[in-house]
């Protein structure tokens, strides 16, 4: 009996999740959740965790946008991103929705009007159980999979209700799933 897309695909992020656990070190994502550990406690990201988030991402900080941000006032940052924290943990919307409402909550920021792989890593620092990380690994990734995610805009929450849809339709396959493990199973898969 021939197995289902449904069942293919979760073997495949399983086997992956797995290879990149076994890889990767287990400390790997203390900048992550120390940062969100931040970002619970005062409502926002500063540039400071920003800053974090670019060398746990491993971006180059040698750009203007990241001179440009360092040139505004922490408020001001703090404020784009207290109110995308705001809409990403709303569970009254989709988590596309929310994607979505938190990534254009960060537009107004130098380094996130184009591009997802940084605001990702900030929505995914202000509600690390609901956001996910978008990059271009986890874009290829899902290629791999034969999954389809356009750049047309409004590419983050389209991200998230992909993810959001393979976690519906888990079932068996992977019972205690979040979208950051399913982040992480792209990651590794568009790595190759």
């Amino acid at each position: 009996m021939p197995i289902s897309e449904t069942e293919r695909i979760w073997n495949l992020l399983i086997s992956a999740h797995k290879s990149y656990c076994a890889a990767t070190s287990t400390t790997y994502d203390e900048v992550l959740w120390e940062v969100a550990q931040r970002a619970e406690e005062s409502g926002s990201l500063g540039k400071l965790d920003i800053g974090a988030l670019v060398v746990w991402k491993r971006l180059s900080a040698r750009t203007r946008w990241a001179s440009a941000l360092m040139g505004l006032p922490d408020a001001q940052v703090r404020a784009a991103t207290g109110q995308a924290m705001e809409v990403v943990r709303d569970t009254s919307r989709s988590r596309g929705q929310a994607a979505q409402a938190g990534r254009a909550a960060l537009v107004t920021l130098p380094g996130f009007y184009k591009g997802d792989a940084l605001a990702s890593a900030v929505l995914t620092a202000a509600a690390p159980h609901r956001m996910a990380v978008y990059d271009s690994r986890a874009q290829r990734g899902l290629e791999s999979l034969g999954l389809t995610l356009t750049d047309n805009p409004g590419r983050y929450g389209r991200y998230m209700d992909l993810l959001d849809k393979l976690l519906t339709h888990k079932g068996s396959f992977g019972p205690s799933w979040t979208v950051r493990d399913i982040d992480i199973a792209l990651f590794w898969i568009g790595g190759k």
